[in-house]
């Protein structure tokens, strides 16, 4: 057994644990009781030789550790010589604020899936594409209202410069817009338009092949959606004179979709719907709305094969970890309710996350790690750790005064959308 301090305080015997690279011989510490994280992080790196110090954070019985041990035993009221199992992972650096795109209108979505760029969606109906320099590189008016929601709709070409968006609107529609990124000559030319709702789209999103696409609407239905491009139209144009007034400046060389189907449970509006993630999952989609339900679809069959009440919890937004093992939602009632998916019958949800504002988004980190992003109506975005949600990691202010409408992460980086255009944001560490 170790001893590892001078320290006049009493000790506990402590087990580490780790899931990172960084793992210690298996063995017993006696640990001074007046010891926080900063003593425990210099412990393992002294232990370990690193040659450059990592910091690290501290999990104890599913709690990330901010107080000393002898606070923390007296609140738990664990015994003297209970042996603590404590999990340490690398600390999550401060996030950084690395650029900033102004928009003169606000930005509703954002997506990094492009590699080295950047696409927003925004209230005047344009698609925007920036590079890592800041630079505008597209500029395409696809919407004749308000753009919802985008998201890059995944392709396994090998040509790296042409890209498929999907976007959603309040006029009704959905879009799939080719762009190339040519750096002789970018450009953007809208192919298809997608018709099923009769209320404004709240989202859409793709699944992981790119074959398939979701939509969902205030009026209540989700549209299942494939994404090739008919030779010919889908649907016939309206005759009602504000569909006419709508569409009369849509050329005929865009080809209107009809969904290959359409899900319907939902008896208010829809906030956003989303393919399961995972090859177990296939075929399975999840959703959230305004009449407090997150509910699991057979996609195929157009079933509803669970729902899952949350009594007045209005929602806004879903996400899913990329285990698929948890589902988040947002909610108006200033929580993000968690959904552990591996819970059999699951009825209700098996945890939340506070927010002294309304959580208006979510993105989840692709890396396996246990960190999620929310972006809130008080213009901040917050760092959580599913292993510990009773209070967030780190939270980071974006704007004064201006709702966070969207966010979305990969690797380190954080795009952040709203009412104060697009920024971009570091988030390094973690595990």
């Amino acid at each position: 057994m170790a001893s590892s301090s001078s320290s006049t305080a009493p000790s506990h015997p402590v087990v580490f644990t780790t899931q990172t690279p960084y793992a210690l011989p298996s063995q017993k510490f006696m640990i001074p009781l007046d010891w926080k994280r900063y003593q425990l992080s210099q412990l393992i790196n002294k232990a370990l030789d690193l040659p450059k110090p990592i910091p690290f954070d501290f999990l104890v019985h599913g709690e990330i550790l901010r107080t000393s041990l002898w606070e923390w035993r007296a609140e738990k009221g664990v015994g003297e010589e209970d042996t603590l199992e404590i999990e340490y992972f690398e600390s999550v650096m401060p996030p950084q604020r690395m650029s900033e795109l102004p928009h003169e209108e606000w930005v509703s979505s954002v997506s990094c899936r492009i590699p080295q760029h950047f696409v927003t969606a925004s209230y005047d109906g344009h698609l925007r594409v920036f590079d890592y320099s800041q630079n505008p590189v597209l500029n395409a008016f696809v919407h004749q209202a308000p753009i919802t929601s985008v998201c890059v709709v995944p392709s396994l070409s090998s040509d790296t410069e042409s890209r498929i968006l999907a976007s959603g609107s309040h006029d009704l529609t959905a879009c799939l817009t080719r762009i190339s990124l040519s750096s002789e000559s970018p450009t953007a030319s809208t192919i298809a338009s997608l018709h099923l709702h009769t209320s404004p789209l709240s989202s859409i999103s793709s699944d992981a092949s790119g074959s398939h696409l979701l939509t969902s609407s205030w009026d209540g239905l989700i549209g299942v959606w494939d994404t090739s491009i008919p030779d010919d139209h889908q649907v016939n144009l309206e005759r009602g004179d504000d569909r006419k007034k709508r569409r009369k400046t849509v050329p005929a060389i865009i080809k209107r979709k009809a969904p290959i189907a359409v899900l319907k449970s939902h008896t208010a509006r829809v906030s956003k719907a989303l393919f399961a993630a995972g090859e177990p999952a296939k075929g399975k989609a999840y959703s959230c709305g305004f009449d407090s339900t997150v509910r699991t679809w057979d996609v195929e069959s157009g079933v509803c094969i669970n729902t899952i009440n949350v009594p007045e919890r209005p929602m806004l937004d879903l996400a899913e970890t990329p285990d698929g093992n948890v589902l988040l939602a947002a909610s108006t009632d200033r929580t993000v309710s968690i959904f552990d998916l591996r819970v059999s019958s699951l009825s209700s949800s098996t945890g939340m996350m506070m927010h002294p504002a309304t959580p208006s988004c979510i993105a989840t980190s692709e890396s396996g790690k246990q960190q999620v992003v929310t972006g809130s109506y008080d213009g901040v975005a917050r760092l959580w750790d599913l292993r510990s949600t009773k209070g967030a990691v780190t939270s980071f202010r974006v704007w004064d005064g201006m709702k966070v409408l969207a966010v979305d992460w990969v690797g380190d980086v954080v795009g952040i959308g709203g009412e104060g255009g697009m920024e971009v944001w570091r988030i390094a560490g973690g595990s």
